[in-house]
C-alpha cells in the first residue's frame, strides 16, 4: 500500500512538471560574452571592416574549447559597435588594442587602459555599458588579456 501512495505522489509531481513548461535560457553570465554561433552570425552580417589575426574562428577545430574569439572595434555610435574591427581567435595572449571603443568575446577577457595588459583592468563579464550584438562599450582600452579562465 505504501508503494502505491509513493508512486501516486511521484506521478502527480511528474504530471505537474510536464504540464508546466519553463523556458530555460542559456546563461553566459554577461551580455558581452557570446556563443561561437552568435559571434559567427555577427561576423557574417556586419558591415564593419574586419581584420582577422590568429586562427580563423572554427568551433569544430581540435581544442576549440581552449580558444577564445575576441572582436574589438574602433567606433561606437549609440548602441552600435563598428568601424574597423579586429577579430582574434586563439589562446592566452595580451593584445595591443589601442583605439578600441568596444569589444565582444566568446569567453571572459580582461581589458586594460594601458598597453601590455597593465594599468586599470576590468573583466568583460563585468561590462558596465552593454551594446547591440553582444558588445561592451570599452572606451580608452589599450590592451586585452585573453586567458584560459
Amino acid at each position: 500500500m505504501q508503494f502505491f501512495a509513493v508512486f501516486t505522489t511521484l506521478a502527480a509531481f511528474a504530471a505537474v512538471a510536464v504540464s508546466s513548461p519553463v523556458n530555460v535560457a542559456e546563461n553566459t553570465g554577461s551580455a558581452s560574452i557570446i556563443s561561437d554561433a552568435e559571434m559567427a552570425h555577427w561576423l557574417a552580417t556586419t558591415d564593419a571592416e574586419l581584420t582577422f589575426i590568429g586562427a580563423l574562428p572554427n568551433p569544430l577545430a581540435k581544442r576549440s574549447a581552449q580558444t577564445t574569439t575576441v572582436t574589438f572595434c574602433t567606433k561606437s555610435i549609440g548602441p552600435i559597435c563598428g568601424g574597423t574591427c579586429t577579430v582574434y581567435t586563439g589562446g592566452v595572449t595580451c593584445l595591443d588594442t589601442t583605439g578600441t571603443a568596444c569589444i565582444s568575446a566568446t569567453k571572459d577577457v580582461g581589458f586594460c587602459d594601458e598597453t601590455e595588459c597593465n594599468g586599470d583592468c576590468s573583466a568583460l563579464s563585468q561590462c558596465g555599458t552593454t551594446m547591440a550584438g553582444g558588445f561592451c562599450a570599452t572606451p580608452n582600452t589599450k590592451s586585452i588579456l585573453v586567458s584560459p579562465l
